[in-house]
């Protein structure tokens, strides 16, 4: 997500604590934090794949990777 993008997500953000934000306002700070969120979420995930374990054996093991599901995407 780009930084022009975060700060509209501020200022919509300040803008709804003072004066508030119209119909139109509050789907588009919906929708930019969603977008946000999805952001945060895929590079954790990304992140996540990335980790492997070192036993005690020596051995390495990968982590699975899991799916995010669409509960998680929709909230």
């Amino acid at each position: 997500m780009d930084k022009l993008k975060i700060a509209r997500i501020n200022e919509l953000y300040k803008k709804s604590k003072t004066e508030g934000l119209t119909e139109t306002e509050k789907e588009e700070q919906k929708q930019l934090r969603n977008e946000y969120r999805m952001a945060v979420i895929n590079n954790l995930h990304s992140s996540l794949n990335n980790v492997s374990i070192e036993n005690e054996d020596g051995t390495i093991t990968e982590l699975k990777t899991k799916v995010i599901t669409k509960e998680i995407r929709n909230n």
